[in-house]
């Protein structure tokens, strides 16, 4: 686990030190599923007007697969977490959806984009906001102290998903839910056939498939899960949408 958390760990450093440069994760040249897939990760995936106010260096390394700020139905109000928050670009739309009354966290490992996040919220004006860090599997907040869990393509990065998972029951209020944005394979491809697709770092050989993900879910204590495919980043493997709830105490 440590050493794929470390290859991680250098793949975003190496990524923040570019801003924007061949080594993101998912985008640029970084190997996101196939060469030809340059519109199925990164700030592609976003409405343009979406993005106004939000600075270009957060835009640059976007290394997700989703608009999970949009998947999540953000309302005015509501305390938001983003797992794996990177240049901050999840962590500052969400803290204009929320807007002066509600707060948006993100959680990252990587020294380096926690630095390129902060600058990127001063530079966006952005005072509703706060970055963490630390590692997903063991999120730095209180019990019950968000309603809203986002994450864009790094749940797949983890090594250790049902901590992941428990973590995010754990720190969403009762009721709160998830809105995730991920690579997830079909059902039907073994992780060696995965591992065939694309590299850990890449965001491909560590992805659930979508029973797994639903299985875990169902584990960690959540309700009205779904995984929704909405596009192709490889031979049966898709960005997809997670959706979940934590019950009602």
């Amino acid at each position: 686990m440590s050493d794929i958390r470390e290859q991680v760990r250098e793949k975003y450093a190496e990524a923040a030190r570019q801003v924007g440069g061949d080594a993101g994760c998912c985008g640029g040249g970084g190997g996101c599923g196939p060469s030809d897939e340059s519109q199925t990760f990164g700030a592609a995936l976003y409405d343009p007007s979406e993005l106004t106010g939000i600075p270009v260096e957060a835009q640059l390394v976007s290394l997700g697969c989703g608009n999970p700020t949009a998947v999540a139905e953000l309302r005015e109000g509501e305390r938001v977490l983003d797992l794996g928050s990177g240049g901050g670009i999840d962590v500052l739309l969400s803290a204009k959806r929320v807007g002066p009354t509600g707060f948006a966290h993100g959680v990252d490992m990587t020294e380096e984009m926690l630095a390129l996040a902060r600058a990127n919220a001063e530079r966006a004006g952005a005072t509703n906001v706060a970055f963490h860090q630390g590692t997903i599997e063991d999120l730095p907040l209180d019990d019950a102290s968000v309603d809203v869990v986002i994450s864009n393509c790094v749940v797949n990065l983890s090594p250790d998903k049902p901590a992941v998972l428990g973590e995010v029951f754990r720190v969403l209020v009762p009721g709160g839910r998830v809105g995730i944005s991920d690579v997830v394979a079909e059902d039907d491809l073994t992780p060696e056939q995965r591992a065939e697709r694309g590299s850990y770092v890449g965001c491909i050989a560590g992805a659930l498939s979508r029973q797994e993900y639903l299985d875990g879910l169902a584990a960690a204590g959540f309700v009205d899960t779904a995984v929704t495919f909405t596009h192709r980043v490889a031979d049966g493997m898709h960005g997809a949408i997670v959706h979940a709830r934590k019950p009602e105490a």
